[in-house]
């Protein structure tokens, strides 16, 4: 009640039919309740829309406005008064409907809520679109809900919703934290039969890994179904053979990464400046420290730390600003004044 209260104040945005001083049609009212919204000011939208709704038929379209205005806000309680306002209209929700509510639903904790609405829509022949289901599927995987979730993704093709990259990117996510491999692949499989597979599909998976033979594996796939990588990919490639301490590996992605362009970046020298120093290789992570700073990176406060920690174990006077030396060349660098990422090649990297 105090919510109706509140809009049914006269607005400050309309004076006898017309809208700050213009005539306007139903498009150009819906645009300026969508920009009272976008700023924050639903209480006012709403109670301009109230106000004109002898002039501006109450459309679907209108309402979702006001009610996405709330949801956005944060505002569920103002959120559910505007849906069963809606409801007691006699007006059909559409999907843009269901969809802004349930949303709102499960970023409030709502979960039962939000999946009694979500299955009310099939028992009324409304079929949820992909967006809607991903939400309820996402949250459930969130609240270790795996069979409920898989219930609805197995329903989502026999009622005619397709699902999409992001349907297989949330199972995929949450059956990788509870380390269900199998499945996992079960469904990398399916999803390469119907939608192809993104970096963000393969970085959950590699994320798992616990060899470079599953890594190298990993990466043809990749490869086969034209997914390229990226450099988040290189570098958590990276991460991981050193990691593994393979040696190899490590040296063939990082050539790899510079025959392409994709680095090494800052985040690649962070790498190896941190595992070279878990492994012990104390000299080894100073050089490239001080072949990432020539070359103008800068480094992170957490290598800039360890680095200290390192001169501070090995009893040296601290080093880490200076430019490095003509004689060292830590990376195969011929000229130390030579700036490039892209035409250095990466020495032997040190055991580990």
């Amino acid at each position: 009640m105090q919510g109706r209260t509140r809009c049914k104040k006269r607005s400050r945005y309309s004076t006898r039919g017309r809208i700050m001083g213009f005539e306007v049609n139903l498009v150009g009212f819906q645009i300026l309740l969508m920009s009272l919204c976008r700023y924050k000011h639903v209480e006012e939208a709403e109670a301009l829309f109230l106000q004109k709704k002898d002039e501006f038929p109450p459309v679907i379209k209108s309402w979702n406005i006001i009610l996405n205005g709330w949801c956005v806000k944060g505002s569920l309680a103002d959120a559910k008064r505007v849906w069963n306002e809606i409801i007691a209209s006699k007006l059909k929700p559409d999907l843009f409907t269901y969809g802004t509510f349930i949303n709102a639903l499960t970023k409030a904790g709502k979960l039962s809520t939000a999946v009694k609405l979500f299955t009310s829509m099939w028992e009324k022949g409304i079929n949820p679109d992909v967006a809607i289901c991903n939400c309820i599927i996402d949250q459930l995987c969130f609240k270790k809900k795996i069979p409920e979730a898989l219930k609805i993704f197995g329903e989502m093709n026999d009622r005619g919703c397709q699902a999409d990259v992001a349907t297989y990117n949330t199972l995929i996510k949450h059956f990788c934290k509870i380390r269900r491999t199998e499945k996992v692949y079960e469904l990398l499989d399916d999803m390469e039969k119907g939608c192809s597979p993104n970096n963000m599909t393969y970085t959950y998976i590699l994320k798992t890994t616990e060899k470079p033979r599953d890594v190298m594996n990993l990466i043809q796939r990749m490869e086969e179904s034209g997914c390229k990588l990226d450099s988040d990919t290189y570098n958590l490639i990276l991460n991981l053979y050193v990691s593994m301490k393979y040696e190899k590996g490590v040296q063939q992605i990082w050539e790899e990464m510079e025959r392409n362009g994709s680095g090494p970046d800052q985040r690649s020298f962070t790498i190896l400046v941190h595992g070279l120093h878990s492994q012990g290789q104390l000299d080894q992570a100073l050089q490239y420290y001080t072949t990432m700073k020539s070359r103008g990176m800068t480094p992170e406060p957490r290598t800039r730390i360890l680095v200290k920690a390192i001169h501070m174990k090995k009893d040296e006077p601290e080093t880490e600003d200076r430019s490095p030396s003509h004689n060292a060349h830590p990376l195969g660098q011929k000229n130390p004044q030579e700036k490039s990422h892209w035409t250095i090649r990466c020495p032997k990297i040190y055991a580990f």
